[in-house]
């Protein structure tokens, strides 16, 4: 058992090593989609935004869904990691870097959550069968990986850590959570196998642990390796506490550095995701504004059979809580943090750092304004509305912010204008 938990609190402006890593303090960005890429490759707006974010006083910010392989990507506007985007790579995290702060990649991969563009054939998933989350752009049948399949994502996993290490990054962070495809195994509502990999909440999870071991081998003298999971997906069916705490213990047994606590599906609940339901009518008007009235409707058929829920700070604290008392490795608390006193607790109660989304895209300086004492929680009001720029051409922003300077989000990182 942890013997984390009510200890003395330790501030979240301290310093916290993590494998070989040392953050400033305790305060992480959280992944969350920019849009800021093109042809699989970080923009001046993508340098831009987390540089802001590092300026801003955060200790470590993270790049999101950064794609193992080309048909890993869910959206056409995410980074696919290959030597061709090195320069671009670079150039992101020395920006970072000269900011006083930690930069992570986010490495993942989509499986049969593809909701952007076609996939040439059938994607892959944990089970077979027909794909909702592919009805869309036509990618309607996925089929069970193989244990060739297995190898092959494996080495895709590694040589993205691989190519994160040559590009400066600091950590990197295995998304096994909101339905791609690590969560695919780890998850009951995805995983339908009889094999090893199937049944157990032990054996759904050998398949994300075999890669974390793999990247914690290739990579682990030089980078952080973290992972992202689900504390529970939210939804009936779906993984309980119970499952996310034998995840949890998997991933410490394979080396992980420290584990991400979130939560939530993106396709069955995205409520539970973010506390609150999503603001479709802002998705909507982003959507028609590029001509893409068909996934607009959708959207707005989805939000009639969602609950109807309430935003409550540090809304997964209790979840995490039963996670923190299972295992002794670093645990990163992420939920509905919106205020100093909200970090503080989360310290208290045993958690090593707090991650953030919504908060320090509504102010990339909100740590520093933490820190400083000029403010002591956050003005965002959890709209929702900034999710909505994941499909806006100038990329994620918050709706009481200015508009982004679309121009940015048209020149790779690394291009001489």
């Amino acid at each position: 058992m942890s013997d984390h938990i009510m200890t003395a609190s330790v501030s979240p402006f301290s310093p916290l090593t993590l494998g070989p890593l040392t953050l400033r303090n305790r305060f992480i960005k959280s992944g969350a989609n920019e849009a800021m890429c093109l042809d699989g490759r970080p923009s001046k707006a993508l340098v831009k935004h987390h540089r802001d974010l590092a300026a801003g006083g955060v200790g470590m910010t993270t790049v999101a869904y950064m794609s193992v392989a080309v048909e890993g990507r869910t959206l056409p506007n995410q980074i696919w990691m290959r030597p061709e985007v090195l320069p671009d790579l670079r150039v992101l995290t020395d920006a970072v870097h000269a900011e006083g702060a930690a930069i992570s990649a986010q490495i993942t991969h989509g499986g049969s959550f593809v909701t952007g563009m076609k996939v040439r054939g059938r994607t892959i998933s944990a089970s077979s069968g027909f794909n909702p989350a592919g009805l869309l752009k036509g990618n309607l049948l996925q089929r069970a990986m193989t244990e060739e399949d297995m190898t092959r994502v494996i080495a895709e996993f590694v040589a993205a850590a691989e190519l994160a290490r040559e590009a400066g990054f600091d950590a990197v962070e295995l998304h096994m959570g909101h339905g791609y495809l690590l969560n695919q195994f780890i998850s009951p509502l995805s995983n339908r196998r009889e094999d090893q990999y199937g049944g157990s909440p032990e054996n759904r999870v050998r398949f994300p642990a075999q890669v974390l071991a793999a990247v914690k081998q290739a990579v682990g003298d030089d980078l952080a390796v973290l992972a992202k999971i689900n504390v529970a997906d939210g939804t009936r069916r779906g993984a309980s506490v119970e499952d996310a705490i034998v995840t949890a213990m998997a991933l410490q047994a394979a080396g992980a550095d420290m584990l991400v606590l979130s939560g939530g599906r993106n396709v069955e609940s995205t409520w539970f995701m973010f506390g609150s339901n999503m603001n479709r009518d802002e998705i909507g008007r982003v959507l028609k504004q590029q001509g893409d009235w068909i996934t607009a409707l959708m959207m707005k058929f989805a939000a009639s059979s969602e609950p109807q829920v309430e935003f409550r700070e540090m809304y997964f604290l209790d979840y995490s809580r039963k996670i923190r008392a299972a295992v002794n490795i670093p645990l990163a608390y992420l939920g509905g943090t919106k205020s100093l006193a909200n970090a503080e607790q989360a310290m208290a109660e045993g958690f090593e750092c707090v991650v953030m989304a919504r908060a320090l895209i509504h102010d990339p300086a909100l740590v520093s304004k933490f820190q400083s004492g000029e403010l002591s929680e956050s003005g965002c009001d959890n709209c929702n509305g900034c999710v909505a720029y994941i499909y806006h051409p100038a990329g994620t922003r918050c709706v009481y912010n200015p508009p982004n300077d679309p121009s940015l989000n048209t020149l790779p990182a690394a291009g001489l204008n």
